[in-house]
């Protein structure tokens, strides 16, 4: 009799082992679809997260050279203008030189640099070089 006992009560046990490890597998299965689920969502948000860094980033990229450009253009427009003065003074120099030389040749001389042209061309030449290396030095 004990061992009929025993058998009933080791198939009343495995039973119960069968039902607990039904329920474990149920358990088991519904929190692996919460995992899935919970890692799905979080992948979603990964993926929207490095999607807006990524444009955020393009965007200040491409607002970081438009700024650039803009002061490159600026500088250079400011350059511009401020060698087209410097231009304008340095010639406005030399044509007052050159009128004030012109002024103390005598008249002779234009006589003379009708009969020797070579020589007028070169004594312009030289005289040029001189007023500009005058004028030159004294911009430094």
């Amino acid at each position: 009799m004990k061992d009929r006992q025993f058998e009933d009560k080791l198939r009343q046990d495995v039973a119960k082992v069968k039902e607990d490890l039904n329920t474990l597998a149920e358990s088991s299965a519904a929190r692996f679809g919460k995992i899935e689920g919970n890692v799905s969502q979080v992948t979603g948000k990964v993926k929207e997260n490095v999607t807006t860094w990524v444009d955020d980033g393009a965007t200040q990229l491409s607002e970081g050279f438009e700024k650039l450009t803009g002061e490159a253009k600026e500088t250079a427009a400011r350059a511009a203008v401020t060698v087209k003065k410097e231009v304008g003074e340095g010639l406005i120099q030399y044509n007052a030189k050159a009128q004030q030389v012109a002024n103390k040749v005598s008249s002779d001389l234009s006589e003379k640099a009708a009969q020797y042209p070579w020589a007028s061309i070169t004594i312009a030449v030289a005289l040029g070089f001189l007023l500009g290396i005058s004028l030159t030095r004294r911009k430094k």
